[in-house]
């Protein structure tokens, strides 16, 4: 019976390897071959999809990712009427470092155009990159030049004129208005924030430089799929969409099996043969598999090995091949129980498990989140995998492995000893809350975690919407640095798209923004994080929930509102009067910053870079936003800890 039953198995599998090839069959395996060998372009090596370069055929690539590779030593990409030295790519990071051609021997012979980029394809990468501003022909007595660096242009070009100057600034500098004013002409160039560090090397080194760019977009996940099923990305030849070339022809985002790769040159006479020797075979395997069935005495009633796991057990093991490029490590459930000593010490609970302490072998202290089984399809599991192992920032907590063993599911996190900002926030004594951590760093950890849903928006490859932001998943570490953690309702975004469709809301009571829950309100986006993000330091600088203002009837008494009103009565929050005006000026700006976030309308509020400047900025150029005008929805004790 096992021998029929292997013999089955066996005729299963080649009869679904020879009836998917298609009759384009050759075309794909071609098109599989050609793509699949990277090309070398100047001193860029192995450079592969999106790219093309010289007669590299049009399917293999995007042409808006054309190169340059004619005698030059880096390969030339071109965005309008600019050309770029390409000076390093970075495919697993989708990261491309370039440099102006105009500005490579001189900044004294520009184009005099800004630089600008295709942002349907590329993207500034703000993490490292910083703005210049070059000044051209400047009078010698324009005043409040602090901060603006002189740079010479000897003879002929932009800048030569005599008894002219020229100087270059950075974004900081508060002076650009009346420079422009005076100077004749200026252009702006992206350079690296490292290479400004040392501006004693001069302008034309942190030109030579160049600046970051991100190339990712909506095609890269796609091509990360396909990859990881064993096909090669490629693109329709005459739509330009993404395709997925594999050995059973041309699919739109993955590979349905693992493909041999077909290598250097092709023997199409042999194809031609194998595929017929497939086709009259196929009535023979038919027969055999028919036979084969009819005689298996395999009870009906029991269940074949290959249908012990269900099919979301299956989806979740077909997600952890698919990202087994991001080097995550793996342990099995009896590991997990060893180094968190059975689950001894219990750090919290969240809607989706229990988090405990455990201690790797190497003696690195980590929180285990354990998944309920029960809650959900592996989603949680599949959202915190996907969102954080693409992240690396000194605000955002680290993911550093996981466990899958059929319904047993757990995450392994870096451990923050000093728990959630919650404690530290909440409480009916305001005093034995807020004051041990001071204003100052309850200031310091509002912008941190300012940065880190930047670094979410606009500094991944892949813009990251967390939609649960709130006191409880901000985690501190020793020095009471915050870490945004807790990724289960996130979701993952193009960077060129700002709408995002949602089915159902998500986010915790208290912190959804309006359009979450209701469509009327405007498109999800981005900007609903922005909202749960000014809820939560609403409450830092109030020291309470913003779902319990020391009334039981929650309904009469909106938050914001409560906030407002003692904005204008001067900061009167229960802070002691004796505050500094440093500490004054904290206070203020979190609140004014907390109001703009919640603004009902999402165009309203500002981005999280803006939402940086203004928490570092002078606390004079803040206005007051216009009064929330929603009203809080009745909210029962169940209600206030719940996540959706």
């Amino acid at each position: 019976m096992n021998s029929h039953y292997l013999a089955l198995s066996s005729l299963i599998t080649l009869f679904f390897f020879s009836t998917i090839l298609p009759p384009s069959y050759c075309t794909a395996v071609e098109h599989f071959a050609v793509c699949s060998r990277p090309f070398d372009c100047g001193r860029i090596k192995n450079i592969s999809y999106p790219f093309l370069a010289g007669d590299r055929s049009e399917f293999c690539g995007i042409p808006e990712f054309k190169l340059m590779c004619s005698d030059n030593e880096y390969p030339i990409i071109s965005f309008e009427e600019l050309e770029f030295r390409v000076l390093d790519i970075n495919q697993s990071h989708y990261i491309m470092t370039i440099a102006r051609s105009d500005l490579l021997n001189s900044p004294c012979l520009p184009k005099l155009d800004n630089t600008t980029l295709d942002f349907n394809y590329f993207d500034y990468y703000t993490p490292t990159d910083q703005n210049l501003t070059l000044f051209y022909d400047c009078p010698f007595n324009v005043s409040g030049l602090d901060g603006a660096i002189y740079f010479p242009c000897s003879s002929g070009g932009v800048g030569a004129a005599d008894n002219t100057y020229n100087y270059f600034v950075n974004e900081s500098f508060r002076g650009i208005h009346e420079l422009s004013e005076k100077c004749d002409r200026n252009i702006r160039v992206p350079v690296l924030r490292t290479a400004l560090i040392n501006e004693a090397s001069g302008l034309q080194n942190v030109l030579n430089q160049g600046f970051d760019v991100d190339y990712h977009n909506s095609w890269a996940i796609s091509c990360f799929g396909c990859e990881a099923s064993g096909g090669i990305c490629g693109s329709n030849s005459s739509s330009h969409k993404f395709v997925c070339f594999c050995g059973d022809g041309e699919q739109p985002s993955a590979c349905s099996s693992k493909p041999t790769l077909v290598t250097g040159k092709h023997d199409r006479k042999w194809i031609k043969i194998v595929a017929g020797l497939v086709a009259l075979g196929l009535g023979v395997l038919l027969t055999c598999i028919t036979i084969c069935c009819l005689r298996s005495k395999r009870s009906t009633t029991s269940t074949p090995f290959f249908m012990k796991k269900t099919k979301n057990e299956h989806d979740l093991e077909a997600f952890v091949r698919n990202y087994e490029p991001l080097s995550l490590n793996r342990y099995k459930f009896s590991d997990v129980k060893k180094f968190t000593n059975s689950f001894k010490v219990k750090l919290g609970q969240g809607g989706y498990g229990g988090v405990y302490k455990g201690e790797l072998l190497n003696g690195r202290l980590v929180a285990v989140k354990v998944l309920n089984a029960s809650k959900g399809n592996g989603d949680e599991f599949i959202n915190e995998v996907a969102s954080i192992s693409r992240t690396s920032h000194v605000n955002i907590v680290t993911l550093l492995g996981f466990c899958l063993e059929g319904k047993k599911r757990a995450l392994i996190y870096e451990f923050m000893p000093n728990g959630s900002l919650e404690k530290f926030i909440h409480g009916d004594n305001m005093e034995t809350t807020t004051m041990p951590l001071g204003l100052e760093k309850l200031f310091q950890i509002a912008i941190g975690i300012a940065r880190g849903l930047e670094y979410l928006h606009r500094g991944c490859n892949t813009r990251i919407l967390h939609f649960d932001i709130k006191p409880h998943n901000i985690l501190l570490d020793e020095n009471f640095s915050p870490k945004i953690a807790d990724f289960g309702l996130a979701k993952l975004s193009p960077r060129n798209e700002s709408n995002i469709s949602m089915a159902v809301p998500r986010g915790t009571i208290g912190y959804i923004a309006p359009e979450v829950f209701n469509r009327n309100f405007g498109v999800v986006s981005h900007k609903s994080d922005v909202y749960s993000y000014g809820m939560m330091i609403l409450e830092m600088v109030g020291g309470r929930k913003n779902i319990d203002v020391g009334i039981s009837n929650t309904s009469e008494i909106y938050f914001p509102h409560w906030i407002y009103k003692r904005l204008e009565l001067h900061n009167d929050l229960g802070f002691p009067i004796n505050m500094t005006v440093e500490e004054t000026a904290m206070v203020r700006k979190m609140i004014l910053v907390g109001l703009w976030c919640i603004q009902t309308n999402p165009s309203d509020r500002p981005s999280m870079s803006k939402v940086i400047e203004m928490l570092e900025g002078n606390i004079e150029a803040l206005q007051i936003p216009p009064k929330p005008f929603l009203s809080s929805p009745p909210r029962s004790p169940i209600e206030e800890s719940s996540t959706y």
